[in-house]
């Protein structure tokens, strides 16, 4: 480690991402839970929810001159292992010393009003998760979500933050780093946000579909009782009321110049019966008499 006044030597970029991917292979060797940060290309967040993240912690005076000092880290893939839970960050950051520093950040949970407050402008906005988790909603939601003083993410006064350096800065390059690996993880799970804040994410959405749902059930209970009072109706006077929900059946229309030409037909047919059998019952007497010599 450099004595105070003095400058680390230069150290390129592949030296020190190869470093780390060194470091990460030994320790996942004892743990195999490790989640470290890695970043493709030279832009760190790529989502509404990381830029937003990154974006908010880079607006406030106290951090706009200091979190810029773990860029340089993070782009290296030095966080070496990134937790996220209930207002509690974790993290492993690979620095200039063989052995990764701690790093332990606390974030407040969302205050119950600013949050029954964002549910509220949030009616009517979703139709799925999906739609909240690619960033998909309107400018002015967007706006409250983003608000200082009553959105979602936090301020530099709901996070405290330490680190295993031996750095003497408020906000070490560790932490630095730290805070923009969540920017980058969110935009892998951004409802990891919400477990951050201890909200919970669905709720933006189910209020909006349970209220679907209700509108729903009431049509539904509007046309029953309509059904219902039209029965009642057709049992006081006696008379048949059709229904939408049931239709009538159409009936077949009988030609009646077709079922009278049937009817004709068989009457004819009985008279030949009979006709045929008078002549054979005068046969068989004829014949019986001239048998008998009867005339």
């Amino acid at each position: 480690m450099p004595y105070w006044g003095s400058f680390s030597p230069y150290v390129s970029v592949a030296k020190k991402r190869a470093k780390a991917e060194k470091k990460l292979k030994a320790l996942r060797k004892k743990n195999a839970n490790l989640k470290p940060v890695f970043i493709e290309g030279t832009t760190i967040t790529k989502t509404w929810w990381g830029k937003s993240w990154n974006i908010n912690l880079e607006s406030y005076a106290d951090y706009s001159n200091r979190i810029g000092r773990g860029r340089s880290y993070v782009r290296n893939n030095a966080v070496l292992d990134l937790q996220i839970k209930s207002g509690i960050i974790e993290s492993l950051v690979q620095g200039t010393r063989n052995t990764p520093y701690k790093v332990k950040i606390k974030i407040k949970a969302l205050k119950k009003d600013t949050w029954k407050n964002i549910k509220k402008a949030c009616q009517g906005e979703f139709d799925s998760l999906q739609e909240l988790f690619e960033g998909k909603f309107p400018k002015s939601l967007s706006e409250i979500f983003t608000n200082k003083k009553s959105g979602l993410f936090p301020s530099p006064q709901e996070i405290s933050f330490d680190c295993s350096c031996p750095d003497w800065a408020d906000m070490c390059k560790h932490v630095a780093a730290t805070l923009y690996g969540i920017g980058a993880r969110l935009d892998l799970k951004p409802e990891l946000f919400f477990e951050l804040r201890d909200v919970k994410m669905k709720d933006l959405v189910t209020g909006v579909l349970k209220k679907k749902a209700d509108d729903l059930l009431q049509k539904a209970k509007k046309k029953a009782s309509r059904i219902i009072n039209d029965t009642n109706i057709s049992e006081i006077f006696g008379i048949d009321i059709e229904s939408e929900s049931t239709p009538r059946k159409k009936l077949k229309k009988k030609n009646p110049l077709k079922t009278s030409g049937k009817t004709v037909k068989k009457t004819q047919t009985k008279k030949k019966v009979k006709i045929s059998n008078q002549k054979r019952q005068r046969t068989v007497k004829s014949r019986s008499r001239a048998a008998t010599g009867v005339v």
